[in-house]
């Protein structure tokens, strides 16, 4: 990384991976409704499984929390099935609709005008919703500014070397609201673009020599380092 700070490192990823792969125009969702179903069901799900499940809802027009709560727990899961565990996040989906009714009235933009720290806290009080969930709703369906975590930001960032101590959620959250301005379409655009490039390029089965980032990651260089030596 040379004398460059961890500021400049994150908004030269930033920059190099939005020269190669452009815009990628998250959440896609129609209303923040949706996008709070979507950010649940894709808990240990491929998105295009996702999809399916959300037409499901669609087609039974049951995408609302009214709708959630009338149905009963094996209507839905079976509404829910392409998702995977449709059981489990069928209670999930009912609680959260349920809390919404009892607490909000179902308005979200009176759960919405709570400032971040609180909103996190009330989401993470909840059944079946964890940190990158809770931070998925806040970014891409409140549109407050928080930087979500998953498994492919923490390994792109592991491999270039810049894992922070701890090696937690929080840990690696921290790292990019420290380090970088706090806005929405920054994080938004940000997440989406570490994950395209997990999925395409930084996998497990790596492909480095197709990677925009291999001229500052510490994996590559070592793994270019090893096979000179060999």
């Amino acid at each position: 990384m040379g004398n460059q700070s961890v500021s400049q490192v994150l908004q030269d990823i930033y920059h190099q991976l939005m020269a190669r792969y452009g815009p990628q125009y998250w959440w896609p969702a129609q209303e923040p409704f949706e996008v709070i179903v979507g950010a649940i069901l894709t808990q240990s799900a491929a998105w295009t499984n996702v999809a399916k499940a959300m037409a499901n809802l669609k087609s039974a027009k049951a995408l609302s929390p009214k709708a959630l709560r009338q149905l009963s727990t094996p209507e839905l899961a079976a509404l829910i099935y392409p998702s995977g565990y449709y059981n489990a996040k069928a209670l999930k989906l009912k609680s959260f609709a349920h809390w919404l009714g009892e607490y909000y009235d179902d308005n979200l933009d009176k759960l919405f005008a709570n400032d971040v720290g609180y909103l996190r806290q009330q989401l993470l009080s909840l059944h079946g919703i964890g940190q990158e969930t809770a931070d998925s709703i806040i970014l891409y369906a409140a549109n407050k500014p928080i930087f979500v975590i998953d498994s492919y930001t923490r390994r792109i960032i592991s491999r270039i070397d810049l894992t922070p101590m701890g090696d937690s959620y929080a840990a690696y959250q921290v790292l990019f609201m420290d380090n970088l301005p706090a806005d929405v379409g920054l994080f938004n655009e940000y997440h989406a673009l570490l994950v395209c490039l997990a999925k395409n390029v930084c996998r497990r089965r790596f492909l480095c020599h197709q990677c925009c980032l291999n001229n500052i990651c510490r994996f590559y260089i070592n793994l270019e380092a090893s096979s000179e030596v060999s």
